[in-house]
């Protein structure tokens, strides 16, 4: 349980709320689209964040196979249902209800993310987050959290916060980061309760509400969209709202301000670098160092 409470002068309103985008990736799943490519410099260091869920295994069953990434890390988290990783090191790794995958693809890794389930609810979110320009040739790293190994705690509000990333109310997460300060929060209202987040103004920040609805700084948020918090030089936080039960995502992160060069699953800085990440992959080149670490 935690007692620390932290009280806002000026919480960020929201610049504007978004959709999304239905699309499919991989081997034909059906997702949404929430954090697409026109957002990226908007948002850096956030790149992607799609929401997957469905209860019919035509929409999910053949997953992701085996594809490539570099440049940038990926962190996938279960809501509901099964998903068996492989990667190019011979690494595997199982995620379930609440767990979280976070895979540092550095120089290169090619992995795949199949369902392991014929029937019944699938339903989670992948996050891309750059890597700054020092860091995109690095060798890769994966991690898997089962949700109990997840840093927890509940605000004297009553909040049920996960915190995968970052740190929240003295509580470390499961993953930190000193290039982007990546803050990713998993937050549980109760009816009537709220939350609140100091943010620094300079970071890029939004809200992900996936059950029921909330307000930011007064403004409504339904399910299913994305709020996207406007930078204020003197805003110091968000806060959180919710007359009814309700479930939303807080991520926020420091900006690279570095140039943006993607194709596909790699995300470099130059052009030239793109064209070399395509010559490894045509060449078998990436991913053949790939190895994790604990």
């Amino acid at each position: 349980m935690s007692t620390n409470t932290t009280q806002l002068q000026q919480p960020r309103r929201v610049e504007r709320l978004i959709a999304g985008m239905p699309t499919s990736d991989g081997a034909g799943v059906k997702l949404t689209r929430v954090l697409t490519q026109d957002l990226q410099r908007r948002l850096d260091p956030f790149l992607m964040l799609d929401a997957f869920g469905s209860d019919k295994p035509d929409d999910y069953i053949a997953g992701f196979p085996d594809h490539p990434h570099r440049g940038f890390e990926t962190v996938t988290y279960m809501i509901a249902g099964r998903m068996l990783h492989r990667d190019s090191a011979g690494n595997e790794g199982l995620l379930e209800n609440g767990g979280v995958q976070w895979m540092t693809a550095g120089r290169g890794v090619i992995h795949s993310e199949i369902p392991q389930q014929e029937h019944g609810v699938m339903e989670g979110f992948q996050l891309w987050l750059n890597l700054p320009g020092r860091d995109k040739m690095n060798p890769p790293w994966y991690r898997d959290f089962k949700n109990a190994d997840l840093p927890q705690f509940t605000t004297p509000e009553g909040v049920a916060v996960t915190v995968i990333a970052g740190v929240s109310h003295g509580v470390v997460g499961a993953v930190t980061r000193d290039g982007t300060q990546a803050l990713y929060l998993d937050l549980h209202f109760k009816a009537g309760s709220s939350f609140t987040q100091p943010l620094p103004p300079g970071h890029n920040a939004f809200v992900y509400v996936y059950r029921g609805e909330v307000t930011v700084a007064g403004q409504p948020v339904p399910a299913q969209r994305m709020a996207l918090l406007a930078n204020d030089p003197a805003s110091d936080g968000v806060f959180v709202q919710a007359g009814g039960d309700a479930k939303a995502l807080l991520i926020a992160g420091r900006p690279l301000n570095e140039p943006i060069a993607q194709y596909g699953p790699f995300v470099m800085n130059t052009k030239e670098e793109i064209y070399q990440a395509l010559a490894d992959f045509r060449d078998g080149r990436l991913g053949e160092e790939a190895q994790a670490r604990t």
